[in-house]
């Protein structure tokens, strides 16, 4: 069966007072995928990301987001996608559900505050501030903020940064389950076993081109096929499973 493109780019380009940032690329997003942005700092992924999201202006090419053209239409865009915000921007005085209420009537939507945070396990902290949250439940509150608007395609910046194992494989199984439910998901992150766990296809980003697309297997098996061998011999699991194994993936954040 064919894939629907949901997210189609074409020679995007993104200068800044005579540096190009972005360099003529092109690529698609299929619906229903978690895609994966990856690049060192500086490669230029943010930036498409904020052109994509309608937060930042394009040079020039073109940007299809769910048929609706970046240039005529960003106003249709922005009600289809949910951008992940940075935690510190919740305000400090208002609870769980005080701050669910706030955004979802930025988004001109009725939502049930209890409903929304079961779906990110949360439910138990509903009348608890951001502050007083562990970082893996600020993370989680803030993936849930971008599920307000019910959205066909969720944007995710390096969502696990900072986070324990337990509660970095508990996003992980979240934003799984976000993508089974029928969004779509862009991640950028800086951990290529998350890319590799998580991502149905990846795009690797330097000095503002797209230098690889592909999904992690074929990225993988190439290199391989290629003759590259490890240093170091390649072990069945690694310590990260083995902290798993010992201590749990229950979440335990007090």
């Amino acid at each position: 069966m064919d894939k629907k493109t949901i997210i189609s780019v074409r020679n995007l380009v993104k200068n800044y007072n005579g540096f190009q940032a972005v360099k003529n690329i092109s690529f698609d997003v299929y619906e229903g995928e978690i895609f994966g942005l990856l690049g060192p700092n500086g490669a230029g992924k943010s930036t498409t990301l904020e052109i994509i999201e309608t937060l930042r202006d394009k040079t020039s090419g073109e940007v299809i987001v769910n048929g609706y053209d970046l240039d005529k239409m960003p106003g249709e865009i922005k009600k289809i996608i949910g951008v992940q915000l940075q935690t510190s921007g919740f305000y400090p005085g208002l609870n769980l559900v005080e701050l669910i209420r706030m955004f979802s009537g930025l988004y001109n939507r009725t939502v049930n505050p209890m409903e929304l945070l079961k779906k990110v396990n949360l439910e138990d902290k509903a009348k608890s501030k951001s502050k007083e949250l562990s970082g893996g439940q600020r993370q989680r509150f803030s993936i849930a903020t971008t599920l307000i608007n019910n959205p066909k395609i969720v944007f995710l910046d390096e969502p696990t940064t900072g986070l324990d194992p337990q509660a970095r494989r508990n996003l992980w199984d979240l934003i799984r389950e976000i993508r089974d439910n029928g969004t779509t998901v862009i991640i950028t992150t800086h951990y290529m076993d998350e890319a590799e766990q998580l991502c149905d296809r990846i795009a690797i980003m330097d000095e503002g081109k797209i230098i690889k697309l592909d999904s992690p297997d074929h990225m993988i098996d190439e290199l391989v096929e290629s003759g590259f061998e490890r240093p170091k011999q390649v072990k069945a699991a690694n310590l990260e499973d083995v902290f798993i194994h010992l201590t749990g993936r229950v979440i335990r954040e007090a």
